[in-house]
C-alpha cells in the first residue's frame, strides 16, 4: 500500500472537505436505512391494530409521529443525496486538479531521461487513465468503506439494545464477512489480475494511437490488415481479462448480499423467539430485519471499488516511478554550485556525453565561457550538437567528467508553440513580463508587424501547435520566448531554423545586441546559422 502513500498525504490536505462530504453520505445512508425500517414498523404496527379491529378487540394507533418521522427520513434522504453528489463530486474534481497539479510539477522536475524513456501515448497514459484511476481512492473506496463500517456497527448496537447481545455477537460475525469478502477478499483475488489489465490497456492504448499515426504508411506497405488484426486480437484477450474480473466481481457481490440476507432472516428468527417470550413486539420485531436488508445498498458500493484496487494500487505506482524529481532519480547528482561556477557561466571539464545503453557521442570535452562570451558550436548531424547542449542545460548528465554552470535559458531544436494566444505562449518565458516587453522582442525577430495587423493583437490564437503559423514564425516567436528570460546563460540549438537568410542578417545583429552581458552558447550546422561568435568550435 506504500504507493498510495504520497498520493493519500495529497488527498488529505482537504480533510475538512472529506469530513463534510463524509458526514453528507452518512447522514444519506442512515436517513435510507432509517426511512426503510420506520417504514416496515408503522406497516406492521397498522396492520396488526387492523387485524385487532376485525377481531373486535378495541386498539390505538399514533399516525401522527411516525408518519411524521417518515416523511422526515424521505426528504432527509433525497436532500442529503442531492448534496452529498453535488459536494463530493465537486470535491473530488478538486482532489484530481490537485493530483494533476503536482503531478505536472514532478514532471517539470525529472530530468529527461526519465521522462525520455516513454511514448507519448504513455505520458498520455500516466495523465489521464493513470490519474483518472486514482479518483476511486476517496469517493468509492475510503469513504464508503469507512462509512459500512460504522453503520454495520451502529446496526449491531441496535441489535443489542433491541434483542441480546448473542444475537448482536452472531450478526456481528456474518456482517463481518460479508464485509470481508466485498473488501479485502476481492481485492486479493482480483489484485494481479486488474493491475495487468491496467498495464494491458495501457499497451493496447500506445498501439491503437501508433497505428493510427502510422496509418499511412501500413496502407502503402499494404500492412493495414494484418496490423488491425493483430490489435483485434488483443482486444479481445483485454475482453476476456475484464470478464473474468467482472466476474469475480459479480460472485463476490452475490455472496455479500447473500449473507446480508441471511443475517435478515436470523434476526428475523430470532426475533420471533423473543416476541413469543413477549420480550419485544412485533413492529420492534420487523424493525431490525428491515434495517439489516438496507445494509445491502452500502455493501454494494464495495465490490466494485475493490475490484478496480489492484489497478490503481498499478496506475500509483507507475506514477511514482516516472515521474520522480530529479533529484530523486537513481544516480542522478545535482551539478556542484562551486567557485567556478560564480566566475564562470558555464565550466565544463574532461565532459563525456551521451545517452545509457549508447556510446559516448562526445568525450573528453573541456570549455569554459565567461559572462559576456560568445561561443558557437558547429557540426554536421549525429555529431552530438543536441546532446552537448542538453548537457548543458541541464536535461541529461554527463557519462563523466564535471559541469558547473549559471541558470540558463534554453532553445531547444524543437519547435514547441502551444495552443494558445501569443502572449500566452511568450508568458512563458517570464511570466513578469509586461505588453510593452512582449512587442519588444517581436520587435527584435520581426513579429511584431505580423501580430499588430490582427484584431487581438497579442491575444491572437495561434492554433494547434501553432498553425496559424509558418515554420520561420513558429521559430522566431519560441526564439522571442527564450530571449524574455533573465537567465545569465543562454543557449541556443540551431536558433534560425526555418528562418530565411535575409530575415536571418537582419535580426541576429538586434538579438546579439538585446543579449549584450550574458554569455550565449548557439549551435548549428555551419557558422551562418549562429548568432555572431567571438569562438567557434568544430565537432568532428
Amino acid at each position: 500500500m506504500r504507493e498510495l502513500r504520497p498520493w493519500l498525504q495529497l488527498i488529505l490536505r482537504r480533510r475538512g472537505r472529506l469530513v463534510a462530504g463524509g458526514a453528507l453520505l452518512l447522514a444519506t445512508l442512515i436517513s435510507g436505512i432509517a426511512l426503510l425500517a420506520l417504514s416496515g414498523w408503522f406497516l406492521t404496527e397498522t396492520a396488526l391494530v387492523g387485524l385487532l379491529f376485525a377481531a373486535g378487540v378495541q386498539a390505538y394507533i399514533n399516525l401522527y409521529v411516525p408518519g411524521s418521522g417518515i416523511r422526515f427520513f424521505a426528504v432527509s434522504r433525497t436532500v442529503s443525496r442531492y448534496l452529498e453528489r453535488l459536494y463530493n463530486h465537486n470535491t473530488v474534481l478538486s482532489l484530481l486538479t490537485d493530483i494533476r497539479v503536482a503531478l505536472f510539477n514532478r514532471l517539470a522536475q525529472a530530468g529527461k531521461r526519465q521522462r525520455g524513456d516513454k511514448t507519448g501515448a504513455q505520458w498520455l497514459s500516466r495523465l489521464t487513465a493513470d490519474v483518472d484511476a486514482l479518483d476511486t481512492l476517496y469517493l468509492r473506496l475510503i469513504a464508503p468503506t469507512a462509512l459500512a463500517a460504522l453503520v454495520t456497527l451502529m446496526i449491531v448496537g441496535l441489535a443489542w439494545l433491541l434483542f441480546s447481545g448473542t444475537i448482536a455477537l452472531i450478526l456481528l460475525g456474518i456482517l463481518a464477512t460479508a464485509f470481508g469478502l466485498a473488501t479485502w477478499g476481492l481485492y486479493v483475488r482480483t489484485r494481479a489480475l486488474s493491475g495487468q489489465l491496467n498495464e494491458r490497456q495501457e499497451q493496447l492504448r500506445g498501439q491503437v494511437i501508433e497505428h493510427l499515426e502510422g496509418f499511412a504508411e501500413l496502407t502503402a506497405a499494404g500492412r493495414t490488415g494484418k496490423h488491425s488484426g493483430r490489435l483485434m486480437r488483443h482486444a479481445f484477450a483485454l475482453s476476456q481479462s475484464q470478464a473474468e474480473v467482472d466476474a469475480r466481481v459479480g460472485w463476490h457481490l452475490s455472496v455479500t448480499v447473500l449473507l446480508v440476507n441471511l443475517s435478515a432472516v436470523i434476526a428475523l428468527w430470532a426475533g420471533f423467539g423473543l416476541f413469543q417470550q413477549d420480550l419485544v413486539s412485533g413492529p420492534v420485531l420487523v424493525l431490525l430485519p428491515i434495517a439489516l436488508l438496507g445494509l445491502g445498498e452500502v455493501y454494494g458500493m464495495l465490490p466494485e471499488a475493490f475490484g478496480k484496487f489492484g489497478a490503481t494500487l498499478a496506475a500509483a505506482r507507475r506514477l511514482n516511478e516516472d515521474v520522480q524529481p530529479a533529484d530523486e532519480q537513481p544516480g542522478f547528482q545535482k551539478r556542484p554550485a562551486g567557485q567556478g561556477a560564480k566566475q564562470s557561466a558555464l565550466t565544463a571539464s574532461d565532459l563525456a556525453v551521451g545517452h545509457p545503453g549508447q556510446s559516448s557521442v562526445i568525450t573528453h570535452f573541456s570549455v569554459a565561457v565567461e559572462p559576456g562570451d560568445r561561443l558557437g558550436v558547429v557540426g554536421v548531424s549525429g555529431s552530438g550538437k543536441s546532446s552537448l547542449a542538453d548537457t548543458f542545460a541541464g536535461l541529461i548528465d554527463p557519462v563523466a567528467g564535471s559541469l558547473e554552470s549559471l541558470p540558463c535559458t534554453y532553445l531547444t531544436q524543437t519547435t514547441v508553440v502551444f495552443d494558445d494566444t501569443v502572449k500566452a505562449n511568450l508568458l512563458l518565458g517570464n511570466p513578469e513580463a509586461t505588453d510593452g516587453e512582449l512587442w519588444h522582442v517581436l520587435e527584435l525577430v520581426e513579429l511584431a508587424e505580423r501580430f499588430s495587423r490582427e484584431v487581438a493583437g497579442l491575444d491572437t490564437w495561434l492554433g494547434n501547435g501553432g498553425s496559424r503559423l509558418s515554420g520561420g514564425e513558429a521559430r522566431r516567436l519560441v526564439l522571442a520566448r527564450v530571449l524574455l528570460s533573465k537567465a545569465p546563460l543562454v543557449i541556443l540549438d540551431e536558433p534560425f531554423t526555418g528562418v530565411d537568410a535575409d530575415t536571418r542578417g537582419r535580426i541576429a545583429p538586434r538579438i546579439d545586441q538585446w543579449l549584450d552581458g550574458r554569455a550565449v552558447i548557439s549551435l548549428g550546422h555551419g557558422p551562418e546559422a549562429l548568432l555572431p561568435s567571438g569562438h567557434i568550435l568544430h565537432l568532428n
